[in-house]
């Protein structure tokens, strides 16, 4: 059977999708970068491959793929008998990204505990603000894990019948 994926397409879209990442505050290039690799049938290309498929430098893509890999957005793998990197978006990678939100929320969550004792607590109106910012980093903590589990199940009814990628 024919493929019936249109590059022009996939390009257009890559750069829209990259665009609606910036504008809800991810760094351009590395918008453009995710984008490109979700859009790649296998999600597996190297910085040069990156950086002729965007029009950038390998340099320029070097930073991108450094803020996506911090914000567990994409993986880096080595080339199977080179020294060169691939850069691997998940078939999941919106779940990976918010599980790494989620250890970050714990820190934060300790950060503002510490701060509330430091602040005086209830007794003051910064100790107040700092406790509401707890109790809401809290509630998002456990909101998370909720809809972690149901989102394993919703992904199991959505994936039935699909092929093994790879």
């Amino acid at each position: 059977m024919p493929s019936t994926r249109d590059d022009a397409a996939v390009g257009r879209y890559v750069e829209h999708l990259g665009a609606t990442l910036t504008d809800a505050g991810m760094p351009r290039l590395a918008s453009r970068v995710f984008a490109r690799l979700l859009a790649d049938d296998d999600g597996r290309m190297t910085a040069a491959e990156l950086a002729e498929a965007l029009e950038v430098s390998p340099a320029a893509v070097s930073g991108a793929v450094g803020y996506l890999a911090h914000v567990s957005m994409i993986g880096r793998e080595r080339e199977r008998g080179s020294r060169r990197d691939v850069y691997v978006v998940q078939t999941d990678a919106w779940h990976d990204a918010l599980l790494s939100r989620d250890r970050l929320l714990g820190r934060l969550e300790a950060g503002m505990r510490a701060g509330v004792a430091a602040a005086g607590g209830e007794a003051t109106p910064a100790g107040r603000r700092l406790l509401l910012s707890l109790e809401f980093l809290e509630f998002l903590g456990a909101s998370l894990a909720e809809m972690g589990q149901e989102w394993e199940r919703r992904k199991a009814v959505v994936t039935a019948g699909w092929p093994a990628d790879g």
